[in-house]
Formats: structure tokens, C-alpha cells, sequence
């Protein structure tokens, strides 16, 4: 005999005690394992004819699960924004991390956005250190430089006045 499937909420505060999460995020994840779920009972109906197949959550029940969580404190996108400005902000610039917010649905209020801007410059400075042994003697090795800094996100200016050597 199997174990019923989790709950949704179950499934939402699981997910929330493994990490933050944004509230786009979540429910994107809880809407696939609804979809999981149906096609699950599908088969199960089609193996069992005549068994009724259970009502499936609505994305309006989805919805008021997530309001419930955030009215508990348990779903909070300031703490959601911190966690991944902790875990982004020494490897990757400005522009990765807002356009991997807004991937989330959420962005940086203007004083983050200050102090990430004001540490820019050395955050690329540690990334690129981290790299390279110094600056590129050739320009193919300063556009091979500039190109991996822009990948991570870096701004134009910043990158320029790494591989240029005048970063101080």
C-alpha cells in the first residue's frame, strides 16, 4: 500500500525549510506538482474504471495557500531578496543579479541597490583576481577578460577599468 500524496501545503512548507523561496517561484512549483498529481490520478482512473478521480487544486487555491503563508511569515520576499543577495552579490555584478529577481517576479528596493552599485567595483575586483593572474599583456587577452567579467553581470564601466588596469 503507498502514502497518500503530500498535501500542497506540506509540499510549500517543505520547500520553504530547504530554502527561500520567491512567491512566483513557489507557486510555478506548486502548480507542477498539481499537474503531476492529476496526471497520477488520470492513470489511476483509467487502471481502476468506474473510481471516481479526486477534485484537483485550482490555481485560486493555490493562490490562497501562498496569502496564507506570507500572512505567517512563513513565504517573505524581503527575506527571499537577502538570501539570494547573500548568495549571489561576491560572484556576480549588478545586472545578473536584478535580472535573476525579476526572473522571480521581485526587485531591489533603492537602498540595496546603492550599496550593491557602491560595491561593484571590488566585487569584480575579487572575481577577477580569483581568475587571473593580472592583467592581459595583449588586447586578445583583455577582451577574454572583459568578456568572462560581463558574463557575471559586471557593468561596462567596471569591467573597463578592470581589465585596464585602473580599478584603484
Amino acid at each position: 500500500m503507498s502514502r497518500p500524496a503530500p498535501t500542497l501545503r506540506s509540499r510549500a512548507i517543505g520547500w520553504l525549510a530547504q530554502r527561500e523561496h520567491s512567491r512566483v517561484e513557489l507557486r510555478r512549483k506548486l502548480l507542477a506538482a498539481v499537474a503531476r498529481q492529476q496526471r497520477a490520478a488520470a492513470d489511476a482512473a483509467d487502471a481502476a474504471e468506474g473510481v471516481p478521480a479526486a477534485a484537483a487544486p485550482t490555481e485560486q487555491d493555490i493562490d490562497d495557500l501562498l496569502d496564507g503563508l506570507a500572512a505567517k511569515g512563513l513565504l517573505s520576499t524581503e527575506r527571499f531578496v537577502e538570501s539570494r543577495l547573500l548568495a549571489r552579490a561576491p560572484r556576480y555584478g549588478n545586472l545578473r543579479i536584478r535580472q535573476e529577481l525579476a526572473q522571480h517576479g521581485v526587485a531591489v528596493d533603492a537602498a540595496t541597490a546603492q550599496q550593491l552599485q557602491a560595491s561593484e567595483l571590488e566585487r569584480a575586483r575579487a572575481v577577477w583576481a580569483k581568475r587571473y593572474e593580472g592583467l592581459a599583456p595583449d588586447a586578445g587577452g583583455r577582451a577574454r577578460q572583459a568578456r568572462f567579467l560581463t558574463a557575471r553581470g559586471f557593468s561596462a564601466e567596471v569591467v573597463r577599468r578592470i581589465v585596464m588596469g585602473r580599478d584603484g
